[in-house]
């Protein structure tokens, strides 16, 4: 078996060849606390054991048999440590986001057959509780922090030897093959769908995209870690810096990450478009509130980098350019730590003005391009001749073999592929075919070399922030309450969810008449405040139920409903999305 073949082994690779000091770094009362190669090593290993003594175990390695624990926590080096214990004895780890609605919680546990989970933060072990009736497979909840109403997770760790030893032949029975996590992600139903992972996936994935994404950085360089592990994105990075013994130091918090940024000085993060759209956000108010000769001399700069070129551009703009990089975007860079060197985007469609801004202010922004289901790398612009080109995802990573269909439909074919959804063969089939995964997004090459996303195939869509949104699903719910006719959720890659609502009007104008408000007509009862209040209490009421990425944040309301004749909907009466958000445009604008 190789030095690399299973997840746990590039724990192994790093204490072997380059051990660190600083492995995995969080703060606690104000102090940064770091936990040594070695240390994450030994107490991973007692963890292993404590879980054995609990009678898990990955059984006969058969997915369902093997154990599940399933994770509901925010970034710190216990998850990664709890990862690897699961790993090196066949137990299966099934990540849950920590804002996930209870219902959705209820359903991956009793999906997945979850029989003990770990939580960080009372809130999370509230949520556990309130449905853990619901779980019969549920036997206990362990917490990181201590808590008078759990056991601690220390508690759990093991010095019996015996036991000991039983991980040791444990880790020598695991093979690449086997099934190491699965990952529930949203399905179109709304129902999520559990992604089953195997270590040659997650590990062929991590080795192919370092080697096409070579960065020099030596071991010991700093990643900060603050995307949620839950998603495969972060989980995988992680691995990467496992493998080069890049230490990882986790932000406290979103809030933080400005603060973190600054007293870390990472070489390299990973993040979604969301984050850097509210950090150029942040940096375009600060300009803003300059006066003078300050004032000019910023927005000259932004008005530079708008037109950044990645071949440089003529002798006069690269001049311009490197006075602006010393006047004013060097305190960007400051605001970063000074140090980074790549910035990784993925999960949703990055603004290539953003692209274009980051990099003329040699804040350089990789952006990338993966499914869960891929584990998840299929294409990155990355940091070598030719490697980047705005718009793109960039090229395709060794190990992948990507084919565009008639329609555009990219499909990939390789190692890091799912194993299939976990008690689904029947989605599995619909995906995997003849070993290509469907990926259901469309593409195209530019210049024949690197892949662009136009568009998706499936009504599935992401926010820039990365998270999965089953618009279908939210429309069918809303479209509960009797005071909405029609709606249409939008939202792709932008900041938060919104909704079209056409209203029931027959039920609206009974509401109207009840509150003795007098409109002369659906044009002016729209735009009442009374009705607008009442509206939103509606969609407040369903936002309830949903998972916090999922409630609509702002609405509109149409005095007209779609139809046939008018070209809104199919004959068979289905919503044609694209003619909507055409003919509405400038109103969906307005909601972002």
């Amino acid at each position: 078996m190789n030095d690399q073949s299973r997840v746990f082994d590039f724990y192994y690779y790093q204490l072997n060849r380059f051990p660190q000091e600083a492995m995995f770094s969080a703060k606690e009362n104000g102090r940064w606390i770091h936990h040594s190669t070695q240390a994450v090593i030994d107490i991973s290993t007692r963890l292993s054991a404590g879980l054995l003594s609990l009678g898990l175990s990955g059984n006969t390695m058969d997915v369902e048999q093997q154990d599940k624990i399933a994770i509901i926590s925010r970034n710190r080096p216990e998850w990664l440590m709890l990862d690897l214990a699961c790993q090196q004895i066949g137990v299966l780890l099934c990540p849950i986001y920590p804002t996930t609605n209870p219902n959705e919680v209820a359903f991956i546990l009793n999906d997945a057959q979850v029989k003990y989970v770990f939580v960080s933060g009372e809130d999370m072990l509230d949520k556990v509780n309130g449905i853990q009736h619901q779980v019969p497979s549920l036997i206990k909840t362990f917490t990181f922090d201590a808590s008078p109403r759990a056991d601690v997770w220390t508690s759990l760790l093991s010095s019996d030897q015996g036991l000991l030893d039983q991980v040791e032949a444990w880790k020598k029975r695991i093979q690449p093959e086997h099934c190491v996590t699965i990952i529930y992600t949203s399905g179109t139903t709304g129902f999520p769908k559990g992604v089953m992972l195997s270590h040659r996936n997650l590990v062929t994935n991590v080795l192919h995209a370092t080697k096409s994404f070579p960065f020099p950085e030596a071991p010991g360089s700093r990643s900060l870690s603050f995307l949620p592990l839950n998603h495969i994105f972060e989980r995988m990075a992680s691995y990467i810096y496992i493998y080069t013994g890049i230490n990882i130091f986790y932000a406290e918090n979103m809030e933080t990450i400005g603060e973190n940024l600054k007293e870390v000085k990472p070489v390299l993060f990973s993040t979604v478009p969301r984050l850097l759209e509210k950090m150029y956000d942040k940096i375009m108010a600060n300009g803003s509130a300059l006066t003078g000769i300050t004032r000019w001399l910023f927005f000259w700069a932004v008005g530079l980098a708008e037109r950044y070129q990645i071949n440089g551009g003529s002798v006069g703009y690269r001049m311009q350019l490197a006075l602006a990089n010393a006047l004013i975007f060097t305190k960007w860079r400051a605001a970063l730590g000074g140090q980074v060197r790549y910035v990784i985007t993925g999960g949703a469609a990055c603004q290539e003005k953003l692209l274009r801004i980051f990099n003329a202010a040699r804040i350089p922004v990789f952006e990338g391009y993966g499914p869960t289901e891929n584990s998840p790398v299929i294409s990155v612009n990355c940091n070598k001749p030719d490697g980047m080109c705005f718009g793109t995802v960039g090229l395709v990573i060794d190990g992948q073999e990507v084919k565009l269909l008639e329609d555009g439909e990219i499909c990939v074919r390789g190692s890091s592929v799912m194993m299939g959804y976990y008690k689904r063969p029947d989605l599995t089939e619909e995906v995997i075919k003849e070993g290509w995964l469907h990926t259901g997004d469309v593409g195209v090459y530019v210049d024949n070399r690197y892949l662009k996303i136009t568009d998706r195939k499936k009504e599935l869509f992401k926010t820039s922030g990365g998270k999965y949104i089953a618009p279908q699903y939210l429309e069918n719910k809303l479209k509960e309450s009797p005071y909405i006719e029609q709606l249409m959720i939008v939202g792709e890659n932008r900041k938060y969810v919104a909704a079209i609502i056409v209203p029931s009007f027959a039920a609206l104008e009974t509401f109207a008449q009840s509150q003795s408000i007098a409109v002369n007509d659906r044009s002016a009862l729209i735009q009442h405040p009374a009705v607008l209040a009442f509206m939103q209490k509606e969609v407040d009421a369903f936002n309830a139920g949903f998972n916090q990425v999922e409630q609509v944040k702002k609405f509109v309301l149409l005095d007209k409903e779609w139809s046939v004749d008018t070209g809104e909907l199919t004959p068979k009466l289905s919503m044609r999305r694209k003619v909507i958000s055409e003919q509405h445009a400038a109103l969906i604008e307005t909601l972002f």
